[in-house]
């Protein structure tokens, strides 16, 4: 790999990967607790009590390590006009057509609009989380508003878990972009043909901050 330029820097990989396996772990113990035939999957966190017990704290950890996240890379998903124009050519993107497409910043439409899909979902799943976090919140709560939060909490879930397929699954057909998180670095030719208008940017002395 020719590391040319830095696209993310220890800190902001570190980040990234906590958030994933806290995702990941979070994820697991509460499809365990959502319905009966995936209870077997309270094995991997010591049982059905301990899940109970550690899945909103790996809730909350996850939440808290997302909005570091978020403040690293806000500022580079701001919607921008050329973004819907992007978003207009779509058939030009999932051919692959790159040079008809409006110059692209640090992040594309699409990734920018799953950085905000994710952050709504982190959100909502933290203040429903917290309705129905029974030892310690639920109890300020009527039970209606409770059963309206577990079915929200789900809802957000749901959506959480197919945007980060989404994630993954654009990561691997945009050759080049798992290896960047993992090692930091690409190619000038990547930056240039993925993020034209984010590599002239570090190509000034502006950098990606």
């Amino acid at each position: 790999m020719n590391k040319d330029i830095e696209r993310y820097t220890p800190a902001e990989r570190s980040n990234h990967w906590a958030v994933a396996i806290l995702f990941f772990l979070a994820g697991l113990s509460g499809l365990a607790l959502f319905h009966p035939s995936l209870f077997w999957l309270t094995n991997f966190f010591g049982g059905g009590p301990w899940t109970r017990i550690l899945h909103p704290f790996l809730g909350v950890t996850m939440f808290l390590f997302f909005i570091l996240l978020a403040m690293r890379f806000a500022r580079h998903n701001r919607w921008e006009k050329s973004d819907s124009q992007w978003l207009k050519q779509w058939k030009d993107v999932v051919n692959n057509r790159e040079d008809r497409l409006p110059e692209v910043g640090r992040y594309n439409a699409g990734q920018k609009m799953l950085f905000w899909v994710l952050l709504l979902s982190m959100l909502v799943l933290l203040a429903t989380g917290v309705v129905i976090w029974r030892q310690y919140f639920s109890h300020l709560f009527g039970i209606d508003l409770i059963r309206f939060a577990a079915l929200l909490h789900a809802f957000a879930a749901w959506v959480l878990i197919l945007s980060i397929i989404v994630h993954i699954y654009a990561g691997i057909w945009i050759k080049g972009s798992v290896s960047a998180m993992l090692h930091g670095w690409v190619s000038k030719g990547w930056a240039r043909k993925h993020h034209g208008a984010w590599y002239k940017e570090v190509s000034k002395g502006q950098g990606k901050r």
